[in-house]
């Protein structure tokens, strides 16, 4: 069983307004960047109770020829990757949920750079959440 993801699509009503945005940190590691970062968990029954994200990442490394990537993790799954593009900032707005529970309660973010099969990517810190 693997975590599902969409994209973000909307919602209005009472559920949207209980469930406020609120801010993450800036996360940095060499050539990676994941800047204008906002969260919120979603109410059970709406977006699947999901954990989501959104934000700017961004290759803060032109030069250097590796790609940048988002991970994300909800409790009882392993990491799920989201791809940048190299030498770009794109905007990412994603649900990472788990497809067998009414809402999630535990949620990880981390941003990354890849660094090929040879030698490590190399990951800001790690950012847990708790609904």
């Amino acid at each position: 069983m693997g975590t599902a993801f969409a994209t973000a699509g909307g919602s209005t009503g009472a559920a949207e307004a209980s469930a406020a945005w609120k801010g993450i940190p800036t996360l940095n590691s060499g050539g990676v960047q994941f800047k204008n970062g906002k969260y919120k968990f979603e109410p059970a029954g709406t977006n699947r109770g999901a954990f989501h994200w959104k934000g700017n990442l961004r290759d803060s490394n032109h030069g250097d020829g590796h790609n940048v990537y988002m991970q994300v993790r909800v409790e009882g799954y392993s990491w799920s990757r989201f791809n940048g593009k190299q030498k770009k900032t794109v905007w990412l707005d994603k649900l990472s949920y788990d497809g067998a529970a009414r809402h999630t309660d535990d949620a990880w973010i981390r941003a990354c750079r890849d660094r090929g099969s040879l030698r490590p990517d190399n990951c800001s810190v790690t950012k847990a959440y708790h609904r």
